[in-house]
């Protein structure tokens, strides 16, 4: 026995999630005080998770449009459309983890080396790692959803978890 959730309600908390992360990301543009490598590595999670509702508003969609028979496909074709929604559910994820991961590691430099924050965490480093992020969570969620049935791809993604969290707590802890 699953949980049943409605799917007005769910598709209710997408849209107001979309719309929130909408918001976030126009301010950070709009809003020149916000032009530094902690904005932008927000604004990076903001997108994050608008692709996080954007796939599983996709999904939701695609499964009750097939349901009620509006859209008739190959058994072949709808598992491919499910892959790739699966790929962008996924890889959202794994970048909106890791954006929480580097928010914390830039937190830590902006506290403990507050002189040095500007040396430190410059534009070019900040571009890199943006870039780092979106490449490995593509990366890693293709890897995932083709092997997915692979038990070592499991528990490396658990331990991607597992890693991220502790980072946070560590950080936020000695904080």
């Amino acid at each position: 026995q699953g949980l049943d959730i409605p799917n007005e309600l769910f598709l209710a908390l997408g849209l107001v999630s979309l719309v929130e992360n909408l918001l976030v990301v126009a301010a950070i543009l709009k809003n020149r005080n916000l032009r530094s490598p902690t904005y932008y590595f927000i604004c990076c999670l903001a997108v994050s998770d608008m692709l996080v509702s954007i796939s599983n508003l996709a999904e939701m969609l695609f499964v009750l449009l097939l349901e009620h028979g509006v859209l008739v496909m190959r058994p072949s074709i709808v598992r491919h459309m499910d892959n790739v929604i699966d790929m962008l559910i996924c890889s959202s994820v794994v970048s909106s983890l890791s954006f929480l991961g580097v928010i914390a590691v830039d937190r830590y430099i902006t506290i403990f080396y507050a002189l040095r924050y500007h040396s430190i965490m410059t534009l070019q480093r900040a571009v890199v790692t943006m870039a780092s992020v979106w490449l490995a969570s593509t990366v890693s969620s293709t890897i995932l959803i083709t092997y997915y049935h692979s038990h070592t791809i499991l528990l490396c993604l658990i331990g991607f978890f597992l890693f991220m969290l502790v980072l946070m707590l560590v950080l936020y802890i000695h904080m």
